[in-house]
């Protein structure tokens, strides 16, 4: 038998049952390596990021892009949407206590000096002006805008009409024009005062009766040297006949025609809130079909207020603006279509713009713009199209400024 002084494992200790002590101790060791690693590996990520912050890593590079700010005429602006066509219809009427003997076709052009229907077969002819016929055209020495149109019409379309007396001119008082002999010169020499011309009047003149009876004789009527109401009817210039709203046989003193201007324009519908501030002659930009932008101008803005839809349900109540391109013959082509019209609103001239994107919106409030030296802090002023009136501190026309890449 052996004793255990022989037995050789009596002195070697059990890995699988150390004792409690050490048992202890080893998970003491083994968390404080792992807590160590993880501090190791929480500091590099850490550091990385920092340098990654800090300068550009492999293979990066280091770009800012800059803008100048400008010097320009900031406006803001509005898209109505528009139509190409003639522009609205209106009705034509006559003012003829006669019989309609015949009337134009739709479609029909009528210039200065056409015919645009005959009454008890006599023709009622298109002259061109600012105000309608409101009395006959007779007796020596009649003064009046609407002889100023008479004169103008004739001498333009190549009758001889003399001179017109200057504005501030004095002339011999009207000789009104009996209702016999009918040479539109019986009562010369009727007492009353001199006349004076006013700015934009004229004056019937012998010379400019004559004028009106060569006219009338080769019009085929008689030649009495007088215009009596409603043988001549005002239009701002030629037209386009859109439609024959009268028959022959009907009477000469109702409406006949609708009509149209003869150059293609666009017709944009505006509410009044956009109406307010929309003038005749105002430049604008119109958006074609074909994406071309063309200027133009407004010629003229409605004063009745229509439904959006031409009357059909019930949209928002519009005014017709009537646009004109600059250059008629980029539509001409075109019946109809539909078009974006920018009309300009509020205008800043002469500031110094930066696009928006420049801006830093600083956390205090307001915004500055970053420049090579610093940030700047700035005061905006108007917004348009993508740019935004700046001041500040030392910033001139071309200092460049930091923008997104």
């Amino acid at each position: 038998m052996h004793s255990k002084r022989d037995d050789p494992t009596e002195f070697i200790p059990r890995v699988s049952d150390p004792p409690v002590r050490r048992r202890g101790a080893l998970r003491w060791l083994v968390a404080g390596l792992v807590l160590a690693s993880l501090a190791l590996v929480g500091s590099g990520i850490a550091a990385t990021r920092h340098r990654a912050a800090a300068e550009p890593g492999p293979g990066e590079t280091d770009t800012v892009a800059t803008t100048a700010i400008e010097r320009r005429d900031l406006s803001t602006t509005r898209t109505l949407p528009g139509a190409i066509g003639y522009g609205a219809a209106r009705p034509l009427a006559g003012h003829l206590a006669a019989t309609v003997t015949w009337l134009p076709r739709s479609g029909a052009t009528i210039k200065r000096g056409g015919q645009l229907w005959r009454a008890d077969d006599r023709p009622v002819v298109l002259f061109y002006g600012g105000m309608p016929m409101y009395r006959d055209i007779a007796g020596l020495h009649l003064v009046g805008r609407d002889v100023r149109i008479v004169a103008d019409n004739l001498g333009t379309l190549g009758y001889p009409i003399g001179r017109q007396p200057s504005t501030g001119e004095l002339v011999p008082p009207h000789a009104p024009a009996r209702s016999t002999g009918g040479d539109g010169e019986s009562g010369a020499g009727a007492g009353g005062e001199q006349q004076r011309v006013r700015s934009g009047e004229g004056v019937l003149t012998a010379a400019l009766i004559a004028a009106i009876k060569r006219w009338q004789t080769d019009l085929g009527v008689p030649a009495t040297g007088t215009i009596p109401m409603g043988h001549v009817e005002v239009a701002s210039g030629a037209i386009r006949v859109e439609a024959v709203t009268g028959q022959p046989g009907a009477p000469a003193n109702t409406p006949l025609l609708s009509v149209t201007a003869v150059r293609k324009v666009i017709t944009v519908g505006a509410e009044l809130a956009d109406a307010a501030s929309i003038k005749r002659g105002d430049r604008v930009k119109v958006e074609l079909p074909d994406e071309r932008t063309v200027p133009a101008r407004v010629l003229a803005v409605g004063r009745d207020l229509v439904t959006a839809d031409n009357g059909v349900g019930t949209g928002p109540q519009v005014l017709a603006v009537t646009v004109a391109v600059d250059k008629p013959q980029t539509i001409a082509n075109l019946d109809s279509g539909e078009v974006q019209v920018r009309f300009a609103g509020r205008t800043a001239a002469d500031v110094l713009v930066a696009p928006v994107e420049a801006l830093v919106a600083l956390r205090e409030g307001g915004y500055a713009v970053q420049t090579p030296t610093g940030l700047v802090a700035v005061r905006t002023g108007m917004f348009a199209d993508g740019w935004v009136e700046i001041t500040g501190d030392g910033l001139t026309e071309g200092t460049e400024l930091v923008v997104p890449a």
